[in-house]
């Protein structure tokens, strides 16, 4: 299995179909890297987003189960427009979701340019969320962020199940969802999911359309051999309402991006994003003999991309391919047992870049034509040895590899080719975890980050081949305690990490507006994270029982020798982080299968500058959603009826701003106070 952890069910199992007074913490098996082990024994700061947290709120969007987490902060600058920041600044992510490896199941997801469109996936066809915090690029390759791991529905036990959910709401709202979930025997097993997801947006020139069609099988083909396949397509466009100055912003958050200078508007432009992908992978899980397997995984994607902007009109082509494959070795009789694991991960990209005027939303006069092409390639190694009962101690090295070929056709003027090869680096990490019976543990560990520019850096918005771009690295040092009662009723993890980065990349804006991107120099990010999951069973006729979690960050993230001409940012914070953020959740399981949840996140003043001079306000943003489920025995059929609402206290506030922005441009309004509601079938 894939170097991630492994929860069975979600930390909290929970199901439409599962009694709410039957639902409580439980001991899980968990799975990291290579081995099945207690939650205690983790040598990583892990955690699992469950289905649970995802239908928790609202079923268009992961942002709020995603931010459930510490350490994780997801925005969503307009709807569909995604961008993650995993330990880190959302500095190098404009948009997008960078410096981070994602997986699906064992096949990874994340292009080999680096880029991973996240908003592609729909959250009611994902089983759960899977995250390790803090730089491996020992075992996954190039990240300094961290690795997510996404379980699609189908590939993880479920009940036999067709389901049928409709949700409408404010500002157009509709979302239509099949899905079918099926274990014919224990040999087979697949689901397929199908949505439709539309919206007029609050804001002017935000309307958002995605079609999605999903389908897993697993296939157990004999007692050794497991085969896994997945395919993913989606049609996705949305449209960029653009960022407003702070006048602007208060005056009417509503509105789009108006003309400015020579520039037109967000709205005359039809500034828009069209992406049509086709993701598929088979991976192929085979126990030789009982201490030796072998994992292959082979994927690839095609996507055809267009985004009208202000400036231009850009249509891309990407296409990549990949595998993973590992061997793994156990011996659990020795002395000291040990296992080890060696595999190789490679990835290729072909993209073609071409720009043109935009001519209020149609093709202009071409602006430049570029061809690149990426590899990335990491060898890896990994021992386990188990020195004692309480006691485990890992180590991981890996080599990696990164180049990209470009050739520039247009402008003639300029053809050129050429090739950016990235220094090999060898990335080790270090770890061990010590228990102390069966209630607390504590870990530690030293690893190596390491995250080459993405092609959105090398090639960016200003339409050249960005050759001085250096690759960010560091070494991450980092402590954990957990601690859990004899019933397992609550669970504290707490994190305590001191990242320094070399060669930050950060985002920066020409005279003419236009973005490219330049290294910082030094980076100095500390942090404290702070989980608290606990379960409550209540003997009470009404009020069966209460989840509630908690997650709390501390940021002190901090420039380090870090200059601009003759601007000097040295010791300022890093834009766009946050000092500490707050999340709560609250879920209350009432009798006749009624199910309130609560969540509340508390986000601290935002540096949008790197001069540290504009700031985005704090904010408290509250959700709530009420479900009542019954069953409807005459049709063998469960009926569920929701409500929610989106951004009870009504804040005015930026969901996502813009970073150093051209124009004083910083803020993109979220939605005022909202509602939805919605019914789904289940068979």
């Amino acid at each position: 299995m894939l170097g991630l952890i492994s929860f069975s069910n979600g930390l909290f199992a929970q199901s439409d179909t599962t009694s709410t007074s039957q639902i409580s913490l439980q001991p899980v098996e968990v799975k990291q890297y290579f081995t099945n082990q207690s939650i205690l024994e983790l040598t990583s700061s892990a955690h699992t987003v469950s289905s649970t947290i995802i239908q928790s709120q609202s079923p268009t969007t992961l942002t709020s189960a995603m931010n459930s987490v510490p350490g994780i902060r997801m925005e969503e600058r307009s709807p569909g427009s995604y961008r993650l920041a995993m330990r880190g600044s959302l500095i190098r992510s404009p948009f997008g979701i960078r410096n981070t490896k994602v997986y699906i199941d064992e096949l990874l997801f994340t292009d080999a340019g680096g880029n991973t469109y996240f908003n592609i996936l729909d959250p009611l066809a994902i089983s759960q969320v899977q995250v390790i915090k803090g730089p491996d690029g020992s075992l996954f390759g190039a990240n300094s962020g961290g690795v997510i791991r996404i379980q699609p529905l189908g590939l993880t036990n479920a009940p036999n199940d067709i389901s049928l959910q409709i949700t409408a709401g404010s500002f157009g709202l509709f979302n239509q969802n099949l899905g079918i979930t099926r274990k014919v025997s224990d040999k087979y097993q697949f689901a397929f999911n199908q949505s439709l997801l539309s919206s007029d947006g609050y804001r002017e020139n935000s309307a958002f359309n995605r079609k999605t069609f999903q389908t897993a099988h697993q296939i157990n083909y004999n007692s050794k051999g497991v085969l896994k396949v997945f395919v993913l397509y989606t049609d996705l466009d949305y449209q960029t309402p653009g960022g407003l100055t702070l006048a602007q912003y208060e005056e009417n958050p509503q509105s789009a991006r108006p003309a400015a200078g020579p520039n037109s508007s967000a709205t005359d432009q039809k500034a828009a994003i069209y992406n049509k992908t086709f993701y598929t992978g088979i991976g192929h899980d085979y126990q030789i003999s009982q201490k030796l397997s072998h994992f292959l995984g082979i994927f690839g994607s095609y996507t055809d991309f267009e985004n009208p902007f202000i400036t231009n009109y850009e249509f891309r082509t990407e296409k990549n391919i990949g595998l993973r494959t590992f061997l793994s070795y156990q011996e659990s009789n020795a002395i000291i047992p040990f296992q080890i694991q060696v595999g190789v991960e490679g990835t290729k990209g072909w993209n073609k870049i071409d720009n043109f005027d935009n001519n209020k939303g149609t093709v202009g006069d071409p602006q430049a034509n570029d061809l690149l092409d990426n590899d990335q390639l990491n060898f890896f190694s990994r021992i386990q040895l188990n020195l004692s009962k309480n006691w485990l101690l890992e180590g991981s090295l890996g080599l990696n590899k990164n180049s990209i070929h470009f050739e520039t056709l247009f402008p003639e003027d300029a053809a050129s080719k050429g090739d950016i090869d990235f220094e090999d680096v060898w990335m080790p990490r270090v770890a061990t975890s010590y228990q102390i019976g069966n209630q607390m543990a504590f870990r530690a560990s030293v690893s190596k980050g390491y995250s080459t520019p993405t092609l959105a850096e090398v090639r960016s918005s200003d339409n050249m081949i960005n050759l001085s771009l250096l690759a960010e690295s560091g070494i991450n040092y980092e402590l954990g305690y957990k601690l859990t009662p004899t019933n397992k009723s609550w669970l504290i993890d707490l994190a305590i990490y001191n990242y320094n980065m070399d060669n930050g990349i950060v985002r920066r804006l020409n005279e003419a507006g236009v973005e490219y991107y330049a290294n910082a120099g030094e980076m100095h990010q500390k942090g404290v994270e702070l989980s608290f999951w606990s379960y409550w069973n209540i003997s009470d006729n009404f009020l069966k029982s209460i989840q509630f979690n908690t997650a709390f960050s501390y940021n002190h993230y901090r420039f380090g020798n870090y200059s601009n001409g003759t601007n000097d940012y040295s010791n300022n914070k890093i834009t766009s982080v946050p000092d500490w953020t707050l999340t709560n959740s609250l879920i209350f399981n009432f009798d006749k299968q009624i199910q309130l949840n609560v969540y509340h996140n508390h986000t601290a003043e935002i540096p949008l500058d790197d001069a540290n001079i504009v700031f985005a306000d704090k904010y408290d943003l509250v959700q709530a959603k009420l479900n009542w489920t019954t069953p409807l025995s005459k049709l063998a059929t469960t009926l569920k009826l929701f409500v929610g609402v989106d951004n009870l206290l009504n804040q005015i506030y930026s969901l996502g701003n813009d970073i150093n922005a051209f124009g004083g441009r910083y803020f993109n309004a979220a939605s005022p106070r909202n509602m939805y509601f919605g019914v789904k079938l289940s068979f």
